[in-house]
């Protein structure tokens, strides 16, 4: 299966962790991804950080402050993918967690969620 997944990471005032949820994303045994990042006017630097990878999968999204839900809706509005992924911007995931979606996907292709422990 080749499917692609948006990522979508809300930020809101997360700077300290944002570089390693973002990395995490990046070192994915599954590498067809896009990340998307709605910032939700953070005043912490957090963007600058998005900012610094170059990696052109990465999108950063500044909006006025509209709360999470709000913000990660945008950022589905937003995905190119039939398949959306969440992280926090202050959570990581281990390196197999996107192939172990795309393992669920392929064995239970009529599910409407998917999930991990």
């Amino acid at each position: 299966m080749n499917e692609k997944i948006s990522v979508i990471i809300p930020l809101y005032n997360k700077c300290q962790y944002i570089g390693r949820s973002i990395e995490s994303v990046l070192h994915q045994t599954m590498q067809n991804f896009e990340i998307i990042v709605v910032d939700d006017y953070s005043n912490d630097g957090g963007p600058e950080i998005v900012k610094s990878f170059k990696d052109p999968r990465i999108t950063l999204v500044e909006q006025e402050h509209n709360g999470v839900s709000y913000t990660r809706n945008h950022g589905v509005n937003l995905a190119s993918s039939d398949y959306i992924a969440f992280l926090d911007a202050d959570d990581e995931w281990m390196p197999t967690h996107l192939e172990t979606i795309i393992r669920l996907i392929e064995k239970y292709p009529n599910a409407g969620m998917y999930a991990t422990a």
